[in-house]
């Protein structure tokens, strides 16, 4: 369980990187991206960024390996902006939540039209 310092920073980040991401990473194979949450360790040094993106796989894995090879720039660009003692180091992961969601919504959705069918 996280204390409310790490949630704090988490959230900082979360909102930071969003940002971030938005406004300076100027790559063509970027996709769509929201920051899902941030899992960040109790000694403030590595965090684990969640990451949603529109499209298919190819999309999804182009948009990692444009965020994972501007990992450096990003953890610098918060390191200023937040004036932490120490700047997490990123880590960049696919959240598939969302995608689940949608699978599961589509199944409830044809049950409840064989049921009305019925």
């Amino acid at each position: 369980m996280q204390g409310k310092r790490t949630e704090r920073v988490a959230s900082l980040l979360q909102m930071e990187l969003s940002k971030l991401i938005l406004e300076r990473v100027k790559d063509p194979r970027l996709g769509f991206v929201t920051v899902m949450h941030v899992k960040i360790t109790a000694d403030l040094k590595s965090a684990v960024v969640f990451l949603s993106v529109m499209g298919d796989q190819k999309k999804k894995d182009d948009t990692l390996q444009v965020l994972k090879r501007a990992a450096g720039f990003l953890q610098r660009e918060v390191s200023v902006a937040l004036k932490l003692r120490y700047t997490p180091k990123l880590q960049f992961e696919l959240d598939d939540s969302l995608d689940k969601d949608f699978e599961i919504g589509q199944v409830l959705r044809k049950i409840e039209e064989k049921e009305k069918g019925a």
